[in-house]
């Protein structure tokens, strides 16, 4: 109840919770919200305006697109496609670099210099270009990009959980659990783990607005989610000839964008501040 209080005390984060749950609900109510298809092309509403921009129509919202495309609906629909990628590859990242981050932790030794050599040449790599290089390689598509995002984006769980747990493992109750004859499995998962999880959600929230501007450029470059599915960073990359005479086409998903990422790290910093306890004190 403690953490409940203190996190509905902070505005930033409980600002930040509602934006994030009112994009999960747009998403998950898209079917029933969007008023066209999201493939649902009329071509003589090609480049219709907003509702509230002088000429537009109460019928489209947001406006159209080149094609006739309901850019209110599409924006539905691509909140899909940004929160799943967001949470699945932060979702594989965090398991798979919490693990590998605590066992170099806990052995130490070979084990550790060879994950640590593996994380560092990889941190050696600006993500964006390896990501890129990856999806040239094993193609555009769903499943395809959590791969490449997540094939770096394990290294900052590993180097937290492993600094973490170098740090925890030489305290007195890890002693005592291994006098008591504990194995070391249990010791991680049910000694220092619960000590240490916070750190590690929060930087998987601040992590998750991340990746969905991965996702975004990805697909904007063409090397993310096919076309045929509705996508903010597509979307604009569709728009960016039409800025002179339609600038909504762009703006409308850009605006989207930049609304759910500043929404999640309103929530993460707040997130940090209330389960650290020195920005406690």
């Amino acid at each position: 109840m403690g953490f409940w209080r203190r996190l509905i005390s902070h505005p930033g984060a409980v600002v930040g919770l509602v934006v994030i749950l009112l994009y999960i609900l747009a998403a998950l109510l898209a079917p029933w919200i969007a008023p066209y298809g999201p493939r649902e092309m009329v071509l003589a509403d090609r480049l219709k305006p907003p509702a509230f921009v002088d000429g537009g129509t109460a019928a489209h919202l947001l406006g159209t697109d080149q094609l006739g495309q309901d850019i209110f609906t599409r924006i539905l629909y691509g909140a899909r496609v940004s929160l799943l990628v967001g949470l699945i590859s932060v979702a594989i990242s965090l398991t798979v670099g919490t693990v590998l981050g605590c066992v170099a932790g806990y052995w130490r030794g070979w084990v550790d210099r060879i994950l640590s050599r593996v994380a560092d040449l990889l941190m050696g790599f600006p993500y964006l270009l390896f990501t890129i290089f990856a999806m040239a390689v094993i193609g555009p598509g769903f499943g395809n990009l959590i791969i490449a995002l997540c094939f770096k984006a394990w290294v900052e769980f590993f180097r937290l959980a492993r600094g973490e747990m170098l740090t925890e493992g030489t305290k007195e109750y890890v002693e005592a659990a291994r006098a008591l004859g504990r194995g070391p499995v249990a010791i991680i998962a049910g000694e220092v783990l619960p000590n240490i999880i916070h750190s590690l959600l929060v930087l998987a929230t601040l992590r998750m607005g991340y990746m969905i501007i991965m996702e975004a450029s990805l697909s904007f470059l063409g090397l993310g989610i096919p076309p045929s599915i509705p996508a903010w960073g597509s979307m604009v990359n569709a728009g960016r000839d039409q800025m002179l005479n339609a600038w909504w086409v762009a703006t409308m998903p850009g605006l989207a964008i930049v609304g759910l990422v500043l929404a999640i790290n309103m929530f993460g910093e707040g997130l940090r501040d209330v389960l650290d306890p020195r920005m406690r004190r």
